[in-house]
């Protein structure tokens, strides 16, 4: 399990303005990004590797 009490979490630039429905990145820490739900932040996240992270933002945009 990653330590994430160091993290800084931020909105997602691709999340909806709605209030509600927003993702939330911590690319911070030194070989990991986290990613959480921001309607449970006490809740899980999802952890990745820089790499893995880059691949997967790479495939999300040649979705648009």
């Amino acid at each position: 399990m990653v330590d994430l009490t160091g993290a800084r979490w931020r909105k997602s630039t691709r999340s909806a303005g709605n209030g509600g429905e927003c993702v939330e990145v911590a690319d911070n820490l030194p070989g990991v990004v986290a990613v959480r739900d921001s309607k449970d932040p006490h809740g899980p996240a999802l952890t990745f590797t820089p790499t893995a992270w880059t691949s997967f933002i790479a495939a999300t945009r040649e979705l648009h």
